[in-house]
């Protein structure tokens, strides 16, 4: 991909290493919406952001130099995130820019960060087929939640699973992929299918649920539409100590929409839930609600927001002033590991993360009961469902 301006990639790189070096602190871009569709969850990606940040600037900062943040708000619009990216990673030469929620915003951004030769920290789940040597994945794979999950359900419910989802790419390569450990545990799926984002009407899939009677609901239903679901299963009197919904998108922050009685009973698979018990968390916790209120919950997406920003700062101390570089810091990062919130965890060199799967049981407080974890932290897979292609330190592998 050829570069914007004419300029070649040292003429580029040494700009933003000499804009560092010279300044009196360091920019760095956070680009989450805070209006729009998506705010509700990217506000909250945000604030823990800017919380690493200030907690890294109170520390002292990165060689003596804090920490500058410049905020773009790009309105939940993919045009407008690849068009405020251009602008941090050009006119206010930011090392790095912190931000997304949406596979479509990180797409919006991905030609930007690979034509500029900056980073894009993402701290999404998301559903893989991705390999750029631009974007630091901290979000879990397909593997790193249905690895562990899967086959316990299957064991614990039975075979039969009810897949329900908004219809947009990744519902599909995360089914996908539940379809093919299904197969090995010779499970089965009796309905899939896939209604429009924002979708609030539930009755007919309800109706299709009471005449299927599968063993598990397999859920990819995002935001609102997973609330609007979890409140119509709670009013239809279904049961979930028999036919629980399980989900992969579903956090604190979606249930403390839904409540805690309609979301009491059902679970969720991922690699950090508020409830889990470490110092790093406690001290997580605490602060994030010193800042943003007593009301206010951690989430698996805001921690790796949280985290992503510390492995940015220990990348950037590995380094010499002089040699910062977006590059120079991806390099630093890779093979990485820290002490997060959710466990210790390290940078792979295909620059997702890897993450500690855990399964959890929401309880009528708002809160998970963490009930399988696994063993060691899984390494991620962004291909995993896909035998033959492979993301490696040196980008898409076929064998």
């Amino acid at each position: 991909m050829g570069l914007a301006g004419g300029l070649s990639a040292p003429a580029l790189l040494s700009g933003v290493g000499r804009a560092y070096a010279a300044g009196d602190d360091i920019p760095v871009g956070l680009l989450f919406s805070l209006t729009g569709a998506v705010a509700v969850v990217e506000h909250t990606l945000h604030d823990a952001a800017l919380m690493a940040i200030e907690e890294i600037n109170a520390a002292g900062g990165i060689h003596g130099k804090q920490l500058r943040p410049i905020i773009e708000d790009p309105a939940s619009d993919p045009a407008t995130y690849a068009d405020r990216a251009r602008r941090l990673m050009i006119r206010d030469k930011c090392v790095s820019v912190f931000g997304s929620y949406t596979s479509s915003s990180r797409q919006a951004v991905l030609p930007v960060a690979e034509q500029r030769n900056n980073l894009y920290w993402y701290p999404t789940l998301y559903e893989g087929r991705e390999c750029s040597r631009n974007v630091m994945y901290g979000g879990a794979l397909a593997n790193q939640q249905q690895d562990i999950l899967i086959p316990w359900l299957v064991e614990n419910y039975g075979p039969r699973f009810y897949m329900i989802g908004n219809n947009y790419v990744y519902p599909k390569e995360e089914n996908n992929y539940c379809k093919t450990l299904l197969k090995d545990l010779s499970g089965e799926v009796v309905h899939e299918e896939y209604v429009p984002m924002g979708h609030s009407d539930f009755s007919s899939v309800l109706n299709r649920i009471r005449a299927e009677e599968p063993d598990v609901i397999f859920s990819t239903l995002v935001g609102d539409s997973d609330v609007a679901f979890a409140r119509q299963y709670h009013a239809a009197e279904l049961n979930p100590e028999k036919m629980p919904v399980v989900s992969l998108t579903r956090s604190e922050i979606e249930v403390k929409a839904i409540g805690g009685e309609a979301a009491a009973g059902h679970f969720s698979s991922a690699p950090y839930f508020m409830g889990h018990e470490s110092p790093e968390n406690e001290k997580f916790v605490e602060a994030y609600k010193a800042r943003y209120g007593a009301d206010a919950v951690t989430h698996f997406v805001n921690e790796a927001a949280y985290f992503q920003v510390y492995q940015f700062k220990n990348a950037m101390e590995k380094l010499d002033p002089a040699d910062v570089s977006p590059p120079n810091i991806r390099d630093a990062a890779v093979g990485m590991s820290m002490k997060a919130p959710q466990g210790e965890i390290l940078i792979d060199e295909n620059l997702h993360t890897h993450l500690w799967p855990k399964v959890a049981q929401w309880q009528a407080d708002g809160q998970a009961k963490v009930i399988l974890q696994s063993e060691e932290r899984v390494a991620p897979k962004p291909y995993a469902a896909y035998p033959g292609q492979e993301c490696t330190g040196k980008g898409l592998v076929k064998t």
